[in-house]
């Protein structure tokens, strides 16, 4: 069982903290950390990003770098959940397009609970892109 807390501070901040130990500020107006729902998404792009660098790392694929972005649209109405996201991942190193491809899908349909979870309600899509080598 994973635990986590968020403790209110002042106005719209809290302070979140799980079983890591490590905290974050969390802000529903934006003006001293993350709102809720932005953090979603850096768990999104995390999650994902965390799988790709593992598999192209155990196929001993030369990467260099590794940036996962998203865009995403809400819902107009409460409660607005994403409906749509893109993810873009940045690859830099010399690696095989087939191998950073196929790792993208399988976080996607197979490692990321992230991504599982989000499915139910958004869209995703996602690009690749490739540093110069």
């Amino acid at each position: 069982m994973t635990k986590a807390k968020a403790t209110w501070i002042d106005k719209t901040r809290f302070t979140g903290i799980s079983d890591s130990g490590h905290s974050i500020v969390v802000d529903g107006d934006k003006k001293a950390g993350n709102s809720p729902m932005e953090l979603v998404l850096i768990g999104l792009c995390g999650c994902t990003g965390y799988d790709v660098a593992s598999i192209l790392g155990k196929k001993r694929e030369p990467f260099t770098s590794l940036e996962v972005r998203a865009e995403a649209q809400r819902a107009v109405s409460p409660p607005s959940v994403y409906t749509e996201i893109k993810l873009i991942y940045h690859v830099g190193g010399h690696v095989s397009h087939k191998a950073v491809e196929d790792a993208v899908h399988l976080s996607k349909e197979k490692y990321c609970s992230v991504s599982a979870m989000l499915a139910k309600t958004a869209k995703i899509s996602f690009e690749i892109e490739y540093a110069d080598r």
